[in-house]
């Protein structure tokens, strides 16, 4: 049986973000999708919900904390991977509350991203595992 490969929404008002972190993903084996617009990457995600999401806080519309609550409840298994240039200890804060699994601040590094998303897919592989 093939391995379903782990997708990934990337949700950032930046297209730069989104530009540099698709091919790295997708050459690590991801199955990526690109998001600069909050209600576009929330249609995609209720349509099909991915395993692990990048989001980004601050931007138009549905911002990232109500992005991110509706992907918790829509999904609460989906592991939620914040960037944000506007860290601050209360959004770190209300971030893990909602149940993110890491909490990245712009600029970051590449390997920062790789790290963050290696775990989240530990843990979904954990508990694939354990439920097939």
């Amino acid at each position: 049986m093939k391995e379903k490969k782990i997708s990934i929404l990337i949700l950032d008002d930046e297209p730069i973000v989104t530009k540099r972190l698709k091919p790295a993903l997708e050459k690590k084996g991801y199955r990526v999708e690109t998001f600069t617009r909050s209600i576009d990457a929330l249609t995609s995600f209720r349509n099909n919900p991915f395993d692990i999401v990048i989001t980004d806080l601050k931007m138009e519309g549905i911002d990232g904390m109500e992005f991110l609550t509706e992907v918790k409840e829509l999904k609460p298994e989906t592991e939620v991977i914040v960037i944000t240039g506007f860290a601050t200890m209360d959004t770190a804060k209300e971030s893990f509350q909602k149940g993110v699994l890491d909490f990245l601040a712009k600029p970051f590094r590449l390997s920062e991203i790789y790290e963050a998303v290696e775990k989240a897919q530990k843990r979904i592989l954990e508990r694939r595992g354990k439920t097939s």
